[in-house]
C-alpha cells in the first residue's frame, strides 16, 4: 500500500455541510486547476517551544487567488462533489512535496491526510515513494497526518495501513485531537508519534481553567505513551507562554508564524526572545479578574463612521471641520472595510478640477481597504506585536476597533505606545533593579495563581550565609556580584518551563517549582555555587577558608566563606489559603536549612499546612 492520499487540506471540511452545488462554472474551473496544476504550497512552521527551534513545516494548499476555490476547505468540497478526491489530493501531495524540496527547508514536512482516503481502493501504488525518491526526500523526513471527519473507521485495516507506513519510515500525527468524533480512540488504536490538540484548546487557554486542565491530561497521557504534543492554533503569547509551562513541547499558530510561501527558517526576534527569556507565563489567580492585563477597548476613540456610498464631498467637509480627525472609518453592515486617510483625501481634492470630478461620486475612490483590525478584547501587548509586524503605514493610520466582527471605534498608535511604555514601567517597578527577577508582588501573584489553580508544587527559600561580613570586606560592588551570580545559578539550573524564580531582596530568592526533579535540581544548585564561590574571594582567604571582618562590636574576626541555605517545603494547595501562609512556611524551612554548616539543603517534608 502507498501513501496515495497524502494531500495537503489546512482544515478539514465540515462533512455536515452536504455536497457542494453541481455548479458547471465550479465543475469546469475544477478540471482546468487540475490539468493545469494551478495550485500552489504556503508552509507553516511547528515549533520546538522548549527550545525555541523549527521542528517541522506543516504543508498547506491553496487555490488560485481569483478563483472560489481558493481556500483549501471549498476546494476539497467541490472535489468530493464532483468525485475528484483522488486526483485533486494526488495533486496537492506533488505539488507540496516538490515545493517542500526546492525550497530547502529544515527540519520536516506535515502533510495532511483522511483515514477514509488513506483507505481508499483506489491507490496508486508506490507513487508516492517514487515522486519522494525523484525530489530527494526520505519518508524519515514526512510526518502523515491524519485530519477527523467522521467516526466509523474499520480501526484494524487502518492500522495495517500506518504499521505499512511507518515500516517504510514515515511518522504519524493524529490532527486536532478533541475535535473529531473518535480521534482519542485513533489515538489509542494507532499509537502514532504526535497528537495535535485541536485549536479550540489553545484559543485563551491562559485564561480557562477547564482548558487548561485538558491539555495537561493530554500532556500527561503523551508522556506515559511516548507521544509528543503539538499545540495548534497559538495566537497570543499569554498562549504560547501558559502551553509551554504545561509542558507541551511543540506548538503552530498565526502568533509564532504564518503560513507562507516561503517561509522563515528561524523564529522572528520577538517570538525567539518570548521562548528564550528567563520570565515565566503566568496563570491569572483566584483575586486577578479585574486585574488582566489591558487591553485594546482602553484605547477606544469614537470615531464617527461612513458607508460607502457616502459622497467625498461629505468627507472632504468632515476633514475641514474636524482638524483632529486623521482617518474616517467606512463600515457597511456593522463590519469596517477600509479607512479615508485624511492627507490622501485633502491632497487629491485641492488639486484643480479634482473636487468637480471625484466630489458627487463614492467615498470608495478614496478608501484604503485592508486596515489593521483587532477585537476589543486583544491584549495591549500582542495589539503591540501585531503592529510592528504589519505594514509601517499602520502605525500613522491606526487601528479599528471590533466587538466580534462589529465596528465600535479606532485607536491610534500613539495612544499605544504610551499604554506600553506605562506597562514597561511598571514591570520595572516590580522586578529587582539588581538582578531584573521578578519581585515581592510578582511572586505572591505568582503563588496566589497557583493556589487558584490547585497546583502542587514546592517552595525553595535561598538565602545566603555570612554575606552582610563579605559585603563590609570587599565592598558593596563585590557583593552585588555575588548576588547577581546566584540568581543566574539559580535560573540556570531550573526548568524555564514549570519553575519561577523570584528575587525577594538583599540576598534572598525564592524558587517555586513544579519540576518533578525539583530535589536533584536544588542539589546540583549548591554544587554549582561551591564551584562558582572560589571566584569571590582572594587566594589567602579562600585558602584559610575565612577572611578577616569587623564584627557588630567593631573587633576584626576572622569569618566563615558565604554559603548557600536552601529550604524547602511542598505545598498542597488545597490545604494553605493564601501567599502569607507559604511564606511562613518557606522562611521556617530555610531557618532550619541555615542550621546546618556550609551550602546545605533542608526539606521540610511536612506539608506548609502541617508545619
Amino acid at each position: 500500500m502507498a501513501l496515495r492520499d497524502a494531500a495537503t487540506m489546512e482544515s478539514s471540511p465540515d462533512p455536515a455541510s452536504g455536497p457542494a452545488n453541481d455548479d458547471p462554472l465550479i465543475l469546469s474551473r475544477l478540471h482546468d486547476i487540475v490539468e493545469r496544476r494551478l495550485l500552489h504550497a504556503v508552509f507553516q512552521p511547528i515549533v520546538n517551544i522548549q527550545t525555541g527551534e523549527i521542528f517541522a513545516y506543516e504543508g498547506l494548499i491553496r487555490g488560485p487567488s481569483d478563483s472560489p476555490l481558493h481556500l483549501p476547505s471549498s476546494l476539497f468540497k467541490h472535489a468530493r462533489a464532483n468525485n475528484l478526491t483522488v486526483e485533486v489530493e494526488h495533486l496537492c501531495r506533488g505539488i507540496v512535496l516538490k515545493q517542500f524540496a526546492h525550497l530547502k527547508l529544515p527540519g520536516k514536512l506535515c502533510l495532511n491526510v483522511s483515514p477514509e482516503c488513506l483507505l481508499q481502493s483506489q491507490t496508486r501504488h508506490d507513487d508516492t515513494l517514487g515522486q519522494m525518491r525523484e525530489i530527494g526526500t526520505d519518508p524519515q523526513r514526512v510526518i502523515i497526518e491524519l485530519t477527523e471527519q467522521k467516526s466509523g473507521h474499520d480501526y484494524e485495516l487502518l492500522r495495517q495501513a500506518i504499521m505499512h507506513y511507518q515500516e517504510i519510515g514515515f511518522e504519524i500525527a493524529i490532527d486536532d485531537l478533541g475535535e473529531g468524533f473518535s480521534s482519542l480512540r485513533l489515538w489509542s488504536e494507532l499509537r502514532p508519534e504526535y497528537v495535535k490538540i485541536d485549536k479550540y484548546f489553545a484559543e485563551g487557554i491562559h485564561l480557562d481553567p477547564v482548558k487548561r486542565q485538558f491539555a495537561r491530561s493530554i500532556q500527561e497521557i503523551a508522556e506515559k505513551s511516548g507521544t509528543i504534543v503539538i499545540a495548534e492554533g497559538i495566537e497570543t503569547r499569554a498562549d504560547l507562554l501558559l502551553i509551554r509551562e504545561l509542558g507541551i513541547t511543540h506548538g503552530q499558530g498565526y502568533h509564532i508564524a504564518r503560513p507562507n510561501d516561503n517561509p522563515a527558517v528561524t523564529l522572528s526576534a520577538d517570538i525567539a526572545t518570548a521562548l528564550c527569556g528567563a520570565g515565566l507565563s503566568h496563570v491569572p489567580g483566584k483575586n486577578q479578574a479585574d486585574q488582566q492585563a489591558p487591553t485594546a477597548l482602553k484605547l477606544l476613540r469614537a470615531v464617527p463612521a461612513i458607508s460607502p456610498s457616502v459622497q467625498n464631498d461629505y468627507v472632504y467637509e468632515l476633514f475641514v471641520n474636524n482638524p483632529e480627525l486623521h482617518v474616517i472609518p467606512v463600515v457597511e453592515n456593522d463590519a469596517p472595510i477600509g479607512l479615508i486617510n485624511r492627507f490622501n483625501m485633502i491632497d487629491r481634492l485641492a488639486r484643480p478640477y479634482q473636487r468637480e470630478l471625484y466630489g458627487r461620486k463614492s467615498c470608495m475612490e478614496f478608501i484604503e481597504l485592508n486596515p489593521l483590525v483587532t477585537d476589543k478584547d486583544t491584549s495591549l501587548q500582542d495589539l503591540s506585536h501585531l503592529i510592528v509586524e504589519s505594514d509601517p503605514h499602520h502605525l500613522y493610520n491606526g487601528f479599528v476597533i471590533t466587538d466580534q466582527g462589529r465596528y465600535l471605534g479606532m485607536g491610534t498608535g500613539h495612544d499605544l505606545i504610551r499604554e506600553i511604555t506605562q506597562m514597561q514601567i511598571h514591570a520595572a517597578r516590580h522586578a529587582n533593579p539588581l538582578t531584573l527577577l521578578p519581585g515581592n508582588a510578582p511572586i505572591n501573584e505568582r503563588i496566589t495563581g497557583l493556589l487558584h489553580n490547585s497546583e502542587q508544587f514546592f517552595v525553595c527559600y535561598g538565602d545566603l550565609d555570612h554575606f552582610k561580613p563579605y559585603n563590609d570586606a570587599y565592598g558593596y560592588l563585590r557583593g552585588d556580584d555575588v548576588i547577581q551570580l546566584t540568581g543566574k545559578i539559580l535560573a540556570r539550573h531550573c526548568n524555564q518551563n514549570r519553575d519561577f524564580i523570584g528575587h525577594i531582596g538583599g540576598d534572598d530568592f525564592i524558587v517555586l517549582f513544579q519540576s518533578e526533579d525539583w530535589e536533584p535540581r536544588c542539589r546540583a544548585i549548591l554544587d554549582a555555587f561551591d564551584e562558582a564561590s572560589r571566584g569571590f574571594y582572594n587566594p589567602d582567604d579562600f585558602e584559610r577558608r575565612g577572611y578577616w571582618a569587623e564584627n557588630r562590636q567593631g573587633e576584626k574576626e576572622l569569618h566563615p566563606l558565604i554559603s548557600l541555605s536552601l529550604g524547602v517545603v511542598k505545598i498542597e494547595s488545597a490545604q494553605c489559603q493564601s501567599h502569607h501562609q507559604i511564606a511562613g512556611a518557606a522562611a521556617e524551612a530555610k531557618k532550619q536549612a541555615k542550621k546546618i554548616h556550609g551550602n546545605s539543603l533542608f526539606i521540610e517534608r511536612r506539608s506548609a499546612a502541617q508545619s
